[in-house]
């Protein structure tokens, strides 16, 4: 059985915190998309006009940035 929704998701402001960037980093990626040499923004659920992002995405898009030196 999965997880609910409420505990699988979240908001753009708990989302942008979580991942250590700011909701205008979340809103741009919304809006334009991926554009030229900009870090793209995490994958995200429109629901009506609630915005989520699930933390499984927000983990996948961290990792997917991750560098070792």
């Amino acid at each position: 059985m999965q997880k609910p929704l409420a505990t699988r998701a979240m908001r753009e402001a708990d989302a942008a915190a979580y991942i250590a960037m700011s909701r205008h980093f979340l809103r741009l990626g919304r809006q334009t998309g991926r554009m030229g040499n900009r870090t793209p923004s995490p994958p995200y659920i429109k629901a009506g006009r609630r915005v989520l992002y699930l933390v499984s995405d927000l983990d996948a898009w961290l990792e997917s940035h991750r560098r070792v030196a």
